[in-house]
């Protein structure tokens, strides 16, 4: 964890010994901290549905005799690097919406906008360089993906203003997050098919439940200056909401699956998926903030187990 002080550098809610540290020269440090370079949690829980969904794609051709292994790969990696840049950019739009608030939460207060090491205009100028990178990355794509991709800015846009007209700001960060699940088929077919909605919305409520959990470490500072989320909203009712939460997760998601046709290793990976999900839900303790932090980044790991069992699928069948 970072430590505080004004000539460190550092961020309170992030590793002290992570890249960004060793690798990149001090001026640049504050920039690495608005886009998240130093957390990349958020870059991974935001590629995960654009892998399950190209992943799907990919089976689907694969039944069909018509994979292409190198499309495969390629979209992988476009949607690694707009994941990078596209969260990294949310990341700063979101704390230039937030700055005043974030000036009054522990957890936020020494982010580089807060704490004065970089301005609002140069925060907006970063704002634009990733941008333009994911501009790039959804110009590889053919048109109905762009147009796809384009729309998904209008829920960017709304969801770091949701905490204060919503007790459900993570549906917003569900919206947003999700997209992928939508924009991993359309590059492959041009289009949008039922699979691929199911998986979105199942992402959807994935994202609800990872917040909400995340959101339990700053709630006490959030009922202080009048934030509102779900783990206000749901308070000691957590586990039932997120029992229901994961199981949608799972009930879409083998449902898409199977009108995918995709073969048992995905239903596998699924299983063992679930039982990651709900051992977070076991071992959950809302009023223990570090272990909040901890079950929210070990779902990086449960959309990395439900990739892999969709990549078995395109080549096991």
């Amino acid at each position: 964890m970072g430590t505080i002080s004004e000539d460190d550098g550092r961020v309170f809610d992030a590793p002290s010994d992570n890249f960004v540290y060793s690798l990149l020269p001090r001026w640049l440090w504050p920039y690495a901290q608005l886009a998240r370079w130093d957390r990349p949690i958020g870059w991974q829980l935001l590629m995960w549905p654009c892998f399950w969904s190209a992943a799907m794609a990919a089976g689907v051709t694969a039944n069909a005799g018509a994979f292409r292994p190198g499309q495969f790969i390629a979209h992988l990696f476009l949607f690694w690097l707009g994941a990078v840049a596209m969260r990294g950019a949310g990341c700063t739009y979101n704390d230039l919406v937030d700055h005043r608030i974030d000036d009054k939460v522990a957890r936020t207060r020494s982010r580089p906008l807060p704490s004065g090491r970089v301005s609002r205009r140069q925060a907006w100028v970063f704002i634009l360089l990733q941008a333009l990178t994911g501009l790039a990355v959804l110009l590889s794509f053919n048109l109905f993906a762009i147009l796809l991709g384009f729309a998904s800015l209008a829920v960017v846009a709304v969801y770091p203003f949701a905490k204060r007209f919503t007790d459900w700001p993570q549906f917003f960060l569900g919206l947003a997050f999700s997209w992928g699940a939508l924009m991993g088929w359309a590059a492959v077919f041009g289009t949008v098919s039922l699979p691929a909605v199911l998986a979105y919305v199942a992402a959807i409520f994935w994202t609800i439940g990872y917040d909400t959990i995340y959101a339990h470490q700053d709630k006490e500072d959030d009922a202080l200056i009048g934030v509102r989320s779900t783990a206000r909203l749901f308070g000691e009712k957590t586990k039932p909401w997120l029992i229901a939460f994961y199981s949608l997760v799972l009930l879409l998601l083998a449902t898409a699956f199977s009108l995918a046709g995709l073969g048992w290793p995905a239903f596998g990976g699924l299983i063992v998926a679930g039982a990651m999900l709900f051992y977070q839900i076991v071992v959950l303790n809302i009023d223990d903030g570090d272990q909040c932090k901890r079950l929210f980044v070990f779902n990086n790991y449960v959309g990395m187990v439900i990739f892999a069992g969709l990549v078995a699928a395109i080549f096991i069948g």
